[in-house]
């Protein structure tokens, strides 16, 4: 039997979580809810009440929106991942960004993040459940007004920044394959961030970012360039400038 075993009554999350572990090559067991852990299960994935009620250590609570970091945890604690000497995130920059992090040399996790603040957010809830002496931002120079959102934001909350070379990282890689991007960001040094960098998109990102509005809002709306712009600075989120796009009055 498995080390990591999916015991829930929650049918579409069980199919989720397994999912995520066979596209990470985890050998996992799939159990119903009330069946018996195997001696040999070091963590065991369900619902939060579910864990709650069992009020077992084993236990890993999760959510359709939370199965990549609950299955993070999980493999940090089959891992047994103690202290580190050096913990590094590598961050590939985008609308939904990738993420990897990295303790002294070898990689722990990798996933890909909803937006630019969550991204940061991720960061500092791993920051503090990982042990480490030295910690460090790597941060990608590929789109810009995203990457230096995400340095300034880093820097507010006091982290280490540094910016590397993109080109150096995606040679060899398929397309929208982020987290690994983002993997040989983290291990490559890149050169430190000490102030606050200017956060101005250009004519390209704007369109980019109205293109995207009309995906994510599934054809209804297109945002104004004034909302776009709102977005790439960070100042609104892209369902909100879309909610404001619905509400403007008619004429």
């Amino acid at each position: 039997m498995g080390k990591v075993v999916v015991r829930t009554g929650d049918f579409r999350l069980a199919y989720r979580l397994l999912a995520c572990l066979k596209q990470r090559n985890v050998r996992c067991t799939h159990l119903n809810q009330n069946a018996d852990l195997p001696p040999s299960t070091r963590v065991w994935l369900a619902t939060h009440e579910e864990v709650a009620a069992a009020a077992d250590p084993l236990g890993i609570g999760a959510t359709l929106e939370s199965i990549e970091s609950s299955v993070d945890r999980a493999l940090r604690a089959v891992a047994k991942i103690g202290a580190v000497r050096n913990l590094t995130f590598g961050v590939d920059p985008g609308p939904r960004p990738g993420l990897a992090w990295v303790g002294d040399g070898r990689v722990l996790g990798t996933t890909q993040v909803e937006s630019v603040d969550m991204t940061v957010d991720y960061i500092c809830s791993l920051t503090a459940e990982i042990e480490h002496v030295d910690m460090t931002v790597r941060i990608g120079d590929g789109s810009r007004t995203i990457s230096n959102r995400l340095a300034n934001i880093c820097l507010v909350r006091g982290l280490t920044v540094e910016r590397v070379d993109e080109r150096r990282t995606s040679a060899g890689l398929p397309r929208h394959q982020h987290h690994a991007s983002a993997a040989r960001i983290a291990q490559l040094e890149g050169h430190p961030i000490h102030g606050k960098l200017p956060v101005n998109p250009t004519p390209g990102e704007i369109k980019e970012i109205q293109r995207l509005s009309r995906r994510y809002s599934g054809g209804r709306v297109t945002i104004s360039q004034r909302l776009a712009q709102a977005v790439a600075v960070g100042r609104l989120s892209m369902e909100e400038a879309i909610q404001r796009q619905l509400n403007r009055p008619t004429y």
